[in-house]
């Protein structure tokens, strides 16, 4: 009887991010970082997870290092 009322699976999201100033950042845009000197960045997203790709160094960093601890949002500035 109970097995009619399964709870479907959800589809796992990649997560919202958000800029210094609480704009949303998407896959694809342009922002500059405030962390580990890459400068002007490219937002890529791979599988789950997004990462930041420097337009100079062509350094990838990972979306969770660049979290401000104290706001929960991203240290980086959308362009």
């Amino acid at each position: 009887m109970f097995s009619l009322f399964k709870k479907k699976p959800k589809e796992k999201q990649p997560p919202q991010l958000l800029d210094m100033e609480g704009v949303p950042i998407l896959e694809g845009d342009e922002v500059i970082a405030q962390r580990y000197e890459l400068g002007k960045c490219t937002v890529e997203l791979e599988g789950l997870q997004y990462f930041y790709v420097s337009h100079h160094t062509k350094q990838k960093v990972s979306y969770v290092k660049m979290i401000d601890a104290i706001t929960g949002q991203q240290k980086v500035k959308k362009v």
